[in-house]
């Protein structure tokens, strides 16, 4: 493949941080004209959903010791942090050794977890509870990882091989996350084929993920490594990563030059004068999943940089909250009650619109605590934070505390 073919150049353009935020915050500006087709944008209303983020967060966290919004949150229930409490029961050879473990259960945890619909629920068997939507997919990935379903070697359970991931079936996943007719969870054939492709394609990279060890996800952990000369490490570069790595295991939508865009969709307003005119890229599962990454990097020694070059995650909690605040107002009150494909010109224009949104929150919540980038960066405005505030809304405005804008998801994007 040939870089200086000119659409293999744009494609990869699109596979950043910064194509993100610069597309989302001109999808704003043209929403800001009046000239978006689905949506009217009400920066009056801000206010409100600033208030509720700050009293959300300062109720989950009354010392602004806020973490990063990630997939290890999900690993705490009631106060007890599995993961940390298996990992520090663990005799590992080495910091290397652990963060290959936990880039594997982060990898496999986050793509196992795109929405789980209204209905489904995880019974705990430790505390005996029924946990719904990501903390619940979050509870029963890591008891998956933790029982070895993963793994090929039974005597050490705690790894994901690309062998075993490129062998799964829906049964198998069915039977972790204890889905059944009466439990039902949606997309559960499109997540099963995603980790079908990601053993795939973690097995045909040797160079990339079996550096150190048989082919397994956690082998990203060495090349980022590599990558950061073993002390730093950019956030956006671990975002470049994941999609330029992982990019192909995503189901076929757009592709560019040779280049699978992931989630990337088009949209009429986003015209510009090269290849990538109409497209708005998103990247929301890949950017939770860096997000993910940090904690492993830094326990491993790694000093990971400049986190706020990520963007805010276009997502339906966080989306949920600009709608349900009246900050995003439907052109078509009819659009409210309709469901819309992923890619749709509406679902796209809500997320890019989410993306920007989001920044300009996140400034104005620092403001008000009187903290800056630094301390209280993007990753902690959405846990404490946004992430909860719309939740917290969707729970109130309808009974099965679903979002505002109803999405058909086939499991791979939310």
């Amino acid at each position: 493949m040939s870089l200086a073919n000119p659409e293999t150049s744009a494609a990869l353009s699109l596979l950043s941080a910064r194509a993100v935020r610069e597309r989302a915050h001109r999808m704003l500006a043209i929403g800001l004209e009046g000239r978006l087709p689905n949506f009217r944008i009400d920066l009056d209303r801000m206010d409100s959903a600033v208030e509720l983020v700050l009293k959300t967060t300062r109720k989950a966290y009354p010392s602004l010791d806020v973490p990063f919004h990630s997939r290890w949150r999900h690993f705490v229930t009631n106060g007890d942090n599995r993961w940390a409490t298996m990992a520090e029961r663990t005799s590992w050879p080495d910091r290397a050794a652990r963060a290959r473990a936990e880039f594997d259960l982060a990898i496999v945890s986050v793509f196992l977890d795109a929405g789980a619909g209204p209905s489904w629920r995880y019974r705990d068997p430790i505390t005996g509870s029924t946990v719904g939507r990501s903390e619940g997919l979050g509870l029963a990935s890591l008891a998956m990882f933790a029982a070895g379903a993963f793994s090929a070697d039974p005597h050490h359970p705690l790894r994901v091989d690309a062998g075993v991931l490129a062998n799964i079936s829906v049964a198998n996943l069915e039977h972790g996350l204890q889905v059944s007719d009466v439990n039902p969870l949606v997309g559960i054939a499109g997540r099963a084929e995603l980790l079908r492709r990601l053993g795939a394609l973690v097995a045909s990279k040797p160079d990339v993920f079996a550096s150190r060890d048989t082919p397994r996800p956690g082998g990203l952990f060495d090349r980022l490594a590599l990558l950061a000369d073993g002390v730093e490490l950019p956030a956006p570069t671990i975002l470049a990563e994941l999609l330029q790595q992982l990019g192909p295991i995503w189901p076929s939508r757009l592709t560019l030059g040779g280049i699978a865009l992931g989630d990337c969709w088009k949209h009429s307003s986003l015209t510009s004068a090269d290849a990538t005119s109409g497209l708005m890229p998103l990247h929301k599962l890949s950017q939770w999943l860096a997000y993910s990454l940090i904690e492993p990097l830094q326990t491993a020694g790694i000093r990971v940089t400049d986190i706020d070059g990520l963007t805010g995650l276009a997502e339906y909690r966080n989306g949920g909250l600009f709608v349900d605040t009246g900050v995003l107002r439907f052109r078509d009150f009819e659009a409210a009650q309709r469901a819309h494909e992923v890619a749709s010109s509406l679902v796209v224009e809500w997320r890019a619109l989410t993306v920007a949104l989001l920044d300009g929150l996140a400034d104005s919540v620092r403001k008000r605590l009187g903290l800056d980038a630094t301390s209280m960066p993007l990753a902690k405005v959405l846990e404490g934070g946004t992430w909860a505030a719309g939740r917290l809304l969707a729970r109130e405005r309808r009974a099965d505390a679903s979002p505002p804008v109803k999405v058909i998801s086939d499991g791979t994007v939310f």
